[in-house]
């Protein structure tokens, strides 16, 4: 079982950068075809600083960041217990290619169903830029299921 006592933790501050490749194999992977995605003069001339990140951009960023993963190990988890049970974003501004992105995140819950066979954990993450604006909310719920 998962100690109650982490509801409350919150996993160091990490950093990520974003890279314009990046945002670009994102874009193409989801089939977002929009120039503001790939091309920078398109970006400016829309309002942003550089290529702009698709919505769902954020969650990748989140993983890439290494977030999940310092969590599980501190909670011990084992990995291939895990599954994604949800995920919602609340996005306040725009994330663009040249910011650094702040992950702040915080488990609001840990609860179980099916006597401990299946743990839940809920996690809070607030994402500021290298500006200190408040970019997005994340809020994920993840599954550990115990054979």
């Amino acid at each position: 079982m998962i100690d109650k006592k982490f509801i409350g933790y919150e996993v160091p501050p990490t950093l990520w950068e974003v890279e314009k490749g990046r945002i670009r194999f994102f874009a193409e992977v989801i089939g977002a075809a929009a120039p503001i995605y790939f091309d920078e003069a398109a970006a400016k001339a829309a309002g942003y600083r550089s290529v702009v990140a698709p919505p769902t951009f954020i969650f990748g960023a989140e993983s890439d960041s290494g977030v999940l993963m310092k969590l599980l190990d501190t909670l011990k988890i084992d990995l291939r217990e895990v599954l994604h049970g949800e995920q919602r974003f609340d996005y306040h501004a725009p994330v663009c290619a040249g910011d650094t992105l702040r992950f702040q995140t915080r488990v609001a819950d840990i609860y179980d169903k099916k006597d401990g066979a299946l743990e839940f954990v809920v996690n809070d993450t607030k994402v500021t830029n290298q500006f200190g604006e408040h970019v997005a909310d994340l809020h994920a719920v993840i599954v550990v299921r115990h054979a």
